[in-house]
């Protein structure tokens, strides 16, 4: 065989060879790119995304559109070839497998755990929009979990209302931390709460509860030393009107900041957006605090993809989102719901020169 033959046919083999190796040989990352964006005032699904009833709203125009990131399964194994075209992707992340799903989580825990987070945004979503406005919201501490063969099973209850622990009033749902952690393991902690049923049944009733039990429950030993009793607390919040969030197959906290502004848009006579197109993302807790997200550079492709001019942006996301910022998009710094109702009034009467921008630190 000529020379020159069989070097193109050596080369030809290795190639074939380098190639088969990339397509079956695994590797531990997982790809991230931008996914789908909902307008928040308009519909998704065939319905309404905020659904109010019991309050008067108003007519909206323009785009308060949440943001999400699509990531590949738990269980997905990607090979070499795949992870060198994520790499190469300006749209696209590989990162590895760990930093998605840590600790082993399977697909099923991480969307469990994602619906859990979502629907807690939810409930914060609410409470931070109508603290905006004004509106008073019923809130009260309760048992959020019971955990299994802790000293509280059987005794504290998933809904009962904490009144008092040891006779201290508590207010929030920290407050049960402090106040058992001041104990020695082993010692007794006294809990006052209303029952489940009972506090639905007054809920349900208009009225407030009027009875409440002493529970007392012997503290264990934390694998950090601590004093537990093994339940989690929580709050409840019971709001003057009906409002419901209706958006499926999305997971996670992001969408908080979001869904907090369409809430006040609707329940407002004056129009946020002006019509123009905006976007954000940003976790947010019952205060207004907005809160950073992962993913930040593949919502904003998603949103600029989809037409959004300018982007709410977590203060703490900033720096990094600044870094890649798509042509035609404006990224806006925000750290509460009030830094981003202001900046809404200044994108809507064009007043935007002093608008807080993202910068590349």
């Amino acid at each position: 065989m000529p020379r020159r033959t069989a070097t193109m046919l050596a080369s030809t083999l290795m190639l074939i060879a380098l190639l088969c190796a990339g397509v079956l040989i695994k590797v531990p990352y997982s790809e991230m790119s931008p996914g789908p964006t909902v307008n928040t005032l308009g519909d998704h699904g065939g319905e309404p995304v905020l659904q109010i009833s019991g309050r008067k709203t108003y007519p909206t125009t323009g785009h308060l559109n949440m943001t999400t990131v699509r990531v590949t399964s738990a269980d997905y194994n990607m090979n070499i070839a795949e992870a060198v075209y994520g790499w190469l992707a300006h749209d696209n992340i590989v990162v590895p497998h760990d930093t998605l799903y840590p600790d082993g989580k399977t697909e099923q825990q991480s969307t469990q755990e994602n619906a859990e987070e979502f629907s807690q945004s939810q409930e914060s979503a609410k409470v931070a929009a109508l603290r905006e406005l004004d509106i008073p919201v019923k809130s009260q501490v309760v048992v959020s979990t019971v955990f299994k063969d802790s000293p509280a099973e059987g005794t504290l209850h998933a809904g009962d209302v904490i009144k008092k622990v040891d006779g201290t009033p508590v207010k929030e749902m920290t407050d049960v931390a402090k106040l058992v952690t001041k104990h020695k393991p082993g010692q007794d902690v006294v809990f006052s709460v209303v029952p489940v049923k009972e506090a639905a049944a007054a809920e349900k009733a208009g009225k407030e509860p009027t009875r409440t039990e002493d529970v007392k429950i012997t503290t264990e030993k934390a694998k950090d030393g601590r004093a537990i009793v093994g339940i989690q607390a929580g709050t409840d919040h019971t709001f003057p009107f009906t409002i419901d969030i209706k958006l499926a197959d999305v997971g996670g906290p992001s969408a908080g900041l979001m869904f907090a502004l369409g809430i006040v848009d609707k329940l407002t006579r004056d129009d946020l957006t002006g019509g123009k197109f905006v976007a954000g993302t940003g976790t947010i807790d019952d205060k207004g605090k907005v809160g950073p997200i992962g993913g930040i550079g593949m919502k904003t492709v998603g949103a600029r993809a989809k037409g959004a001019e300018y982007f709410l942006t977590p203060k703490d996301n900033c720096a990094t989102a600044a870094k890649d910022v798509p042509d035609g998009l404006t990224l806006v710094k925000v750290d509460t719901i009030d830094d981003a109702v202001d900046a809404l009034a200044d994108i809507r009467k064009g007043d935007t020169a002093d608008l807080p921008q993202c910068t590349a630190k």
